[in-house]
């Protein structure tokens, strides 16, 4: 064959590749017609699944699943008829043998894919939480903008966006602050050791009882939970509704300041970590007698000893110098 007759053969080849594209052109557009039409319908269908279940609060999450089901089977669908009006010989069985996988492949290729998915489908039908839930999940937290099939996207109270994988979500711990209608908060006020316990409880419940945000049922209570080293620890423990993060920090700021201000007024002692320093003289005859010792000890029934400043025991030390120096020039003297 001469250089001329392989540029007809060529020739030949592109018309006839032309003349197929032609023939198959209508079928090409019928084809792309039919995709768009299930493409559309499928997500027509997922809006009517989610605006019939959107006004049922238990299906809300079921709607989703079937919505998102739906329109991925309808998008399906259409791409295998298209597939089938464009080739008429085409059958799905030659879709994955014209990929030349299998489907252990396809299993091991999409692991974590379809992990992330079952668990998704499983989180929206359980409902452990729920969108514009505020939630906990390791270093994360913030409100649940999206549950999506793939994954979760919250929104932390810093404006960050966090999308975390639904198989991360479905397998470890998370903790849902608004799953119920009330929630607890506490802190921890020191008091002085020479206040009266019961009156800054008393002071404390009082001030909670005539705050609006904090609930009468549960009621707050006010208790002893620790003898620290310069305080005597008062856990403040109240209810409030709603249980979102922007009321517990607003009731937190109120509570506590109402607390801090009237535990003072009534002239509570709110104590900052003290050190008390001790000097003790080994010398004294009283060494050993805890009864009469100064170092703080509890003295019993006996009398209690009182308190020697430094300057005073300074002074006796001096005192006690100048005695055995006039004892041993006499004796000095007595020798000589």
């Amino acid at each position: 064959m001469n250089l001329e007759e392989s540029f007809q053969a060529a020739g030949a080849n592109m018309q006839a590749m032309v003349d197929s594209f032609i023939i198959l052109l209508p079928n090409l557009l019928i084809a792309v017609i039919v995709f768009a039409i299930f493409w559309f319908g499928a997500r027509l269908l997922k809006r009517a699944i989610r605006r019939v279940t959107r006004r049922h609060r238990q299906a809300r999450n079921l709607g989703l699943v079937l919505g998102r089901l739906s329109q991925g089977a309808m998008v399906l669908l259409g791409l295998f008829i298209a597939l089938s009006i464009m080739i008429p010989t085409f059958q799905p069985g030659d879709l994955v043998q014209l990929l030349g996988i299998s489907g252990v492949a396809v299993g091991f290729a999409f692991r974590d894919i379809l992990q992330n998915f079952l668990a998704g489908i499983l989180i929206l039908l359980t409902e452990p939480f729920q969108i514009n839930d505020q939630i906990v999940f390791k270093n994360f937290e913030g409100t649940v903008e999206e549950i999506q099939t793939r994954a979760t996207t919250i929104r932390t109270y810093d404006g960050r966006r966090v999308v975390i994988p639904n198989a991360e979500l479905f397998t470890n711990s998370v903790t849902v602050n608004t799953a119920f209608e009330n929630r607890r908060l506490e802190y921890d006020i020191g008091i002085g050791y020479g206040d009266d316990v019961q009156q800054a409880k008393q002071l404390i419940l009082d001030t909670l009882n005539n705050m609006d945000e904090v609930l009468a049922e549960p009621p707050p209570d006010a208790l002893v939970v620790d003898l620290a080293e310069s305080t005597i620890n008062i856990r403040l423990r109240w209810w409030i509704k709603p249980p979102r993060r922007a009321d517990s920090l607003d009731s937190r700021d109120r509570v506590l300041t109402a607390v801090a201000q009237t535990l003072v007024a009534h002239g509570i002692d709110l104590p900052f970590p003290t050190q008390q320093i001790l000097f003790h003289d080994q010398t004294e005859e009283t060494d050993g007698d805890r009864s009469r010792q100064r170092e703080g000890w509890p003295p019993g029934d006996g009398e209690v000893p009182k308190p020697r400043s430094i300057g005073g025991s300074l002074k006796q030390l001096v005192l006690m110098r100048q005695h055995n120096q006039t004892n041993g020039d006499a004796r000095d003297s007595r020798h000589e």
